[in-house]
C-alpha cells in the first residue's frame, strides 16, 4: 500500500454514494475514496461526469466546421469546442493520449486544465520489468513533478487495455504489471502528488475470455476502476449492456467509482445507432458509474471501409441527436452545466 503523508482527511475514506442495486439482487457497494477533496477529482455524489474523445484533427484532413467561443482559440481545443457545440454543453472530461516517453502536460493538456474540464490523461506503458528495476525512475519523477505543478485535478490512466494479447511483450504477466503499477505509485507518493487519481482500465472483454481481473493492483492502489467498452468488430449488433455486464459484475465487489471509457456505437449499426445510444443512456445510469467517456473517433478502423470500428457520430445527425440526449440527461450533468439546443 502506498503511504501518504497528507492530512488525516486524505486518509479517511469518504463515503460518496449509498448502496444501490443493479438488478434487484446484487447491491452496489458503497463508493469510497482517499483522494484529497478539492485537489484530486472526486466522484460526484449523484450521477456521472460526461466526457468525449475526439482527435485534435479529423483523420481526413482539415476541420469540416469552425468552432466558436473562447475555447475554440485555445491550442488543441478546436475539436473539443466543436463537439461541445453539437452536444449543447461543455464536457466534464476531456481525454488526451501520450506515449511512455512523451513530455506532458502538452499545450492541449494545458488548454484543458486552464478551464473547468477535468483532464483524463492516458499514459502508455513500457516494459514492466524495466520499470520495477528502476531504469525509468528519472522519467517517472519528471512526469510526476510536471503533473503536480499544474495544481489541477487530473485523472491518470496508465497502460490501459493491459490485458490485450498484443501488449504481453511489455506487460509480461499480471504480477509484473501490478509490480510496475505499485512502483509508479510509490514514486508519485514520494513526490507528494495529491492532485492525481489513478484509473485502472482493462478491456471489457477481458472479463470474459481473458483474465483482466488478475491485473488488478488492489483496492488500496486504485482510485477508479474503468473499462474500455467498444462492442467488438465481430458483432453485427451488440447492446452496451452485453459488453459491460461481466466487468460490472466484477466491479460490484470493489468499493470504487466506475468509469466507462472509450464506449462507442459502430457506424455499421446504421439506422440503429440512435437506438443503441438511447439504450446506453439507460444502462449507464447505474449508481456505481461515476464517469462515462464517448469515443468519437474512427481512428481504430483498420481501413476506410471498416465501419465496425468507426465510432464517430459527427456526420450522423440522428446519432448526434441521441448522443446529445445522453449528454444532457441530468444524470450525466452532475455539475449542472448550462445546456443549449446544440447544433
Amino acid at each position: 500500500m502506498v503511504k501518504r503523508t497528507a492530512p488525516a482527511a486524505v486518509m479517511a475514506a469518504a463515503v460518496l454514494a449509498a448502496a444501490g442495486c443493479s438488478d434487484g439482487a446484487v447491491a452496489t457497494p458503497k463508493i469510497t475514496t482517499t483522494a484529497r477533496a478539492g485537489v484530486a477529482p472526486l466522484p460526484p455524489a449523484k450521477g456521472a461526469y460526461f466526457g468525449a474523445w475526439t482527435p485534435p484533427q479529423p483523420l481526413d484532413g482539415a476541420p469540416k466546421a469552425q468552432p466558436t467561443g473562447k475555447d475554440a482559440g485555445r491550442p488543441g481545443l478546436e475539436q473539443v469546442a466543436l463537439i461541445e457545440q453539437r452536444l449543447g454543453r461543455q464536457l466534464d472530461i476531456a481525454p488526451s493520449y501520450h506515449s511512455w516517453k512523451a513530455d506532458f502536460p502538452d499545450k492541449a493538456d494545458q488548454s484543458v486544465l486552464a478551464g473547468s474540464r477535468y483532464l483524463l490523461l492516458t499514459w502508455a506503458g513500457t516494459d514492466t520489468k524495466e520499470i520495477v528495476s528502476g531504469k525509468h525512475d528519472a522519467l517517472v519523477r519528471t512526469r510526476a513533478r510536471a503533473l503536480k505543478a499544474t495544481r489541477k485535478p487530473i485523472f491518470l490512466r496508465w497502460q490501459r487495455d493491459m490485458d490485450k494479447e498484443g501488449l504481453q511483450a511489455k506487460t509480461h504477466s499480471p504480477a509484473d504489471y501490478v509490480a510496475a503499477w505499485k512502483h509508479l505509485r510509490t514514486i508519485f507518493a514520494q513526490e507528494r502528488v495529491d492532485n492525481v487519481v489513478w484509473v485502472w482500465c482493462p478491456t471489457a472483454r477481458g472479463f470474459g475470455g481473458r483474465n483482466a481481473a488478475a491485473y488488478y493492483p488492489g483496492d488500496d492502489q486504485v482510485d477508479w476502476v474503468c473499462t474500455d467498452a467498444q462492442p467488438g468488430g465481430e458483432y453485427d449488433y451488440r447492446d452496451l449492456s452485453e459488453t459491460v455486464r461481466a466487468f460490472q459484475d466484477w466491479a460490484r465487489k470493489h468499493p470504487k467509482p466506475i468509469m466507462i471509457a472509450e464506449f462507442g456505437v459502430p457506424a455499421s449499426y446504421g439506422t440503429r445507432r440512435a437506438e443503441w445510444l438511447r439504450k446506453a443512456t439507460q444502462v449507464l445510469q447505474d449508481p456505481q458509474i461515476k464517469a462515462v467517456v464517448y469515443f468519437n473517433s474512427d481512428e481504430q478502423a483498420q481501413d476506410p471501409r471498416d465501419t465496425r470500428r468507426s465510432y464517430s457520430v459527427t456526420n450522423d445527425r440522428h446519432a448526434v441527436s441521441a448522443l446529445r440526449e445522453l449528454a444532457t440527461t441530468p444524470f450525466f450533468n452532475p455539475r449542472s452545466l448550462p445546456v443549449t439546443s446544440g447544433g
